[in-house]
Formats: C-alpha cells, sequence, structure tokens
C-alpha cells in the first residue's frame, strides 16, 4: 500500500470507529425506551429524541474531571485510553468487504485480534486499580475474574473456524466461506458471543461494574469526558464483537449480490447481532459472580471443546 492508500485506510477506520458506537449507543437508548416504556430519552430534540446522544454529550462534557486526591494520577488519566484504543485497532483488520475492505490484511488475523481485544480489559484494571476505592479496586478484581474466564472458550470458537477453514487469516477464511459450514458451527458461534458479552462486562455478565452493589466498580471515580471514554470503549467493543462474530460464523460479507454489496450484507449483519446484545440487557437479569464463573468453565468451554471435536470429525470424513 501506497501512502495515500495508507492514509485513506486509516481515516476510514477513524470515521468507522467514531461513528458506529456511537449509532450502537443511540439504538440503545430507543430500543430500551421501547422496550421498558422509558419516557425521556424518546423527547430530547422532539422527533423520536433525536438529539439524546447530543444532549449525554454535552452533558459529559460539562462535568468536572476529578481525580481523586489518594489515587495514582497517571494510570488513572491513562486508563481510559487503554481501554479504548484496543478496539480501534482491531477495526483495523477485520474485512468488511471483499476485494481490499480491510484496513490491513493479517496473515495471523484471529490470533491478533483476539489479543487485542484482551489487552482492551487491561484499561479497567488499571483504572479500578489506581483509583484508590475499594470499590473501583473490587470491580477491577472481578473484570480480571471474567477476562481469565471467559478468553479460553473465545479462543478455542476460534480455532474451531481456523480448522474449518484451514488458515488463520480472516480474509482468508471469508474467501474459503462456504453457508453449510453455519449449522456445524452454530454452537461455537453461541460460545463465541457469549464468552465476548463477558468479556465486555455487558449485562447480564455486568457483576464488575454492577451499581446496586459496588457503584460501578472500576469506574466509580471517573466523571465527565474520561468517564465518557469507558461508555464509548463499551460500545466500540459491541462493534468490534459483532463484527467478528460475523466475520468468523456468519459468512461476513457473504450473500446475494455481495461482490456489489459485500460492505452492506456485513453490516446489516453486525447491526443484527447489536441488536441482540441490548435485548439480552433489557431482557434477563445480572448473574452473580460465581454463577459466571461457574457458567464460563462448566458450560462454555466444554462446548468449545465438543464444537472443536465436531470440526476435526468433520473435516476428516469431508
Amino acid at each position: 500500500m501506497n501512502a495515500i492508500d495508507v492514509i485513506v485506510t486509516l481515516l476510514g477506520v477513524l470515521l468507522v470507529f467514531l461513528v458506529l458506537p456511537l449509532v450502537v449507543g443511540q439504538t440503545e437508548h430507543k430500543v430500551m425506551a421501547h422496550m421498558q416504556g422509558r419516557v425521556g430519552p424518546m423527547y430530547a430534540g422532539g422527533f423520536h429524541g433525536w438529539a439524546q446522544l447530543v444532549a449525554d454529550g454535552v452533558k459529559f462534557a460539562q462535568k468536572e474531571d476529578v481525580v481523586p486526591d489518594g489515587a495514582d494520577r497517571r494510570i488513572f488519566q491513562l486508563a481510559p485510553a487503554v481501554a479504548l484504543l484496543p478496539y480501534l485497532i482491531v477495526l483495523v483488520a477485520i474485512p468488511f468487504a471483499p476485494g481490499g475492505g480491510v484496513g490491513q490484511a493479517i496473515d495471523a488475523g484471529i490470533f491478533f485480534v483476539l489479543a487485542v481485544m484482551g489487552a482492551g480489559v487491561l484499561g479497567t484494571l488499571m483504572g479500578g486499580w489506581a483509583s484508590a476505592n475499594k470499590f473501583g479496586l473490587l470491580g477491577g478484581l472481578r473484570t480480571a475474574a471474567q477476562l481469565l474466564a471467559y478468553e479460553l472458550p473465545m479462543l478455542l470458537t476460534a480455532a474451531s473456524v481456523a480448522m474449518a477453514a484451514g488458515t488463520v487469516s480472516l480474509t482468508g477464511i471469508l474467501d474459503g466461506f462456504e453457508w453449510w459450514w453455519i449449522p456445524w458451527q452454530i454452537v461455537g458461534a453461541f460460545v463465541f458471543f457469549t464468552a465476548g458479552l463477558a468479556e465486555l462486562q455487558r449485562p447480564p455478565f455486568d457483576a464488575p461494574i454492577a451499581d446496586s452493589e459496588i457503584i460501578f466498580g472500576a469506574y466509580t471515580e471517573y466523571s465527565g469526558l474520561r468517564f465518557a471514554l469507558f461508555m464509548l470503549a463499551e460500545y466500540a467493543g459491541i462493534v468490534v464483537l459483532c463484527g467478528l462474530t460475523t466475520v468468523l460464523f456468519l459468512g461476513g460479507w457473504h450473500g446475494p449480490f455481495s461482490d456489489s454489496v459485500g460492505w452492506l450484507w456485513t453490516l446489516l449483519k453486525t447491526a443484527v447481532l447489536a441488536f441482540g446484545v441490548i435485548w439480552l440487557r433489557v431482557t434477563y437479569p445480572r448473574l452473580r459472580e460465581d454463577q459466571i464463573q461457574r457458567f464460563a468453565w462448566t458450560v462454555l468451554i466444554p462446548l468449545a471443546l465438543a464444537q472443536i471435536a465436531l470440526t476435526g470429525i468433520v473435516k476428516v470424513v469431508i
């Protein structure tokens, strides 16, 4: 790639990174308002509450940026950026369309994106540890426990897809994709998506930020734009998780007329999964920390191992 192509690619990825998480956040306001009968998010600005996102942005910008006296100031201030930037890096490697619809094709794409996504959790750990707040520290420890438990099933199910495709490149997986893969990889898709939700600390796996128990976990002492960056990292994580699930298990850009509108199929599939993330938040109650750990080790990991075994059998048969 020449310098101009690199600049255009980076600008495109940055635009997607700035727009899609905000769209997901705005959609969450509206979907929850309809499902739960919430009045507030439907009135800001008039028609269907279109200005709610603007109002939230102004609110965060006006709030004072406070650093606790006993906090490790540098780590406390750096944590939101550490939580957000890995998702921007991952977006560079996710293929959205055939024929170059990816920022950078990476041979070991699966390992790269999962490793970088795991690094994003460090921002939450840093924020909880540096806050000099017992609730923040407890939230950070819960985050670490979930990362250890749910990273393994994500890796195992991604490995199952790599076995089926014969490559660990994301673009290579899509180039060799066959529709009959979907039925026998559906269990892996469930495990991967569920484990990703747990790593993002989304309901019902939001024990690390349980407001009824530990105020807001690792984010308790944050305010203003730094708190907004943590929220933006959460929505960016939703986009990345749904995009990866689409690429690995749902055929990515493949669909009718995919040669011309492949990017549209990727966005549509990602949007449907993002709606599912919001729906789960509205529908299911929070799991306890012990239930979260038990679900990972006794349900998801055995299912992931069974998916790998099934993939091996299918590969031998065909």
